[in-house]
């Protein structure tokens, strides 16, 4: 049965909510050259190093500008690891997130990229080793990251293999592939040359889901006597 068009309803009394304006085209701009400067500076010297000072040169602000936008150098580490992931922050839209088996994919082509960009990969890498001493002000971003990586990929794991993403199995294969991944970009950082990190995750990552796959358990390692 069609409905009958209620009346309108009277007009309010009451003010219109205000609605908060989006950053205009040159402001995010200006966000996201603060942000790549940041990248470098704290990518060169670490946060704690890293001063907003030089961050602001080389974004051709001033250093009130800086906080004007983000806050504080907590406000802007933030905002440049969720910038640096591909995360909306501080209004500069995200990137599309890959779900499901291409998720897998989209790792590899993340570490071929990285190839491309070691400026990026020396901040994370930074940044990461920095986290784990106590107060460090992303400590819980990086903390709660590896907690939706693992999770992300051991659903994909168990999506392309038949399994359950609650096995041991599963959850520890998804742990070692960031593991891998973290671990080759730093031997990468210091020996490019003999660091190929594409060929090698995704010669893991297929062994991984194979043996998954077969259920086949990984060969024992040779022991000394006793």
């Amino acid at each position: 049965m069609t409905e009958t068009p209620s009346s309108p309803e009277p007009a309010s009394s009451e003010p219109a909510p205000k609605r908060t304006p989006k950053p205009q085209a040159r402001t995010l701009l200006r966000r996201e050259n603060v942000l790549r400067a940041a990248m470098s500076v704290f990518g060169q010297r670490g946060y704690n190093k890293g001063a907003l000072v030089e961050v602001a040169e080389q974004a051709g602000m001033t250093h009130a500008g800086v906080l004007h936008h983000f806050g504080s150098k907590e406000g802007l580490l933030v905002a440049m690891l969720q910038y640096r992931d591909g995360v909306e922050a501080a209004g500069i839209p995200g990137r599309a997130q890959t779900e499901g088996p291409a998720f897998l994919g989209h790792m590899l082509d993340t570490v071929i990229e990285n190839t491309e960009r070691p400026g990026v990969v020396q901040t994370y890498a930074v940044l990461a080793a920095e986290s784990v001493t106590e107060g460090h002000p992303a400590q819980t971003y990086f903390r709660d990251r590896f907690t939706i990586l693992r999770d992300k990929i051991a659903g994909v794991l168990a999506e392309v293999t038949g399994r359950d993403a609650s096995e041991p199995d599963v959850r520890d294969d998804a742990t070692a592939l960031v593991a891998l991944m973290d671990g080759l970009q730093v031997q990468w950082l210091l020996d490019p040359s003999d660091v190929d990190m594409p060929r090698i995750v995704e010669k893991v990552m297929d062994e991984l889901i194979d043996r998954l796959r077969t259920g086949k358990p990984a060969p024992p390692f040779p022991r000394a006597a006793d």
